[in-house]
C-alpha cells in the first residue's frame, strides 16, 4: 500500500503503464483512506523495479510510504489493470 499525495494525479494510470512495460500482471486501485493498493506478480527483479518506481511515483506525487508484502506466485493475473 502507498500513502501520501497519491490520488487525483493519475498514479493508477502511470502504475499500469509502468507495470505493463515490465511485463507484470496485477491490479492497482485507490483506497477510501487516500492510499493506493497494488497487487502484482511476475519476475521478482521486475517487481522490485516497480516498487522502486512507486517510491517516487509520477510527477506531482508525494509518496510518504510504500508497504510491501511478498506472497507466493499464484498465476492469477495475466494482465495489469486499474480497478475502479
Amino acid at each position: 500500500m502507498l500513502t501520501g499525495h497519491v490520488q487525483g494525479i493519475l498514479f493508477r494510470y502511470y502504475t499500469e503503464m509502468r507495470a505493463e512495460e515490465l511485463g507484470l500482471g496485477g491490479t492497482v486501485r485507490n483506497l477510501r483512506d487516500g492510499g493506493v493498493h497494488i497487487v502484482c506478480e511476475g519476475d521478482e527483479e521486475r517487481i522490485k523495479e516497480l516498487i522502486e518506481w512507486c517510491e517516487r511515483g509520477p510527477e506531482r506525487a508525494i509518496v510518504k510510504s510504500v508497504d510491501v508484502t511478498w506472497k507466493e506466485y499464484t498465476g492469477e493475473f495475466r494482465y495489469f489493470r486499474v480497478l475502479y
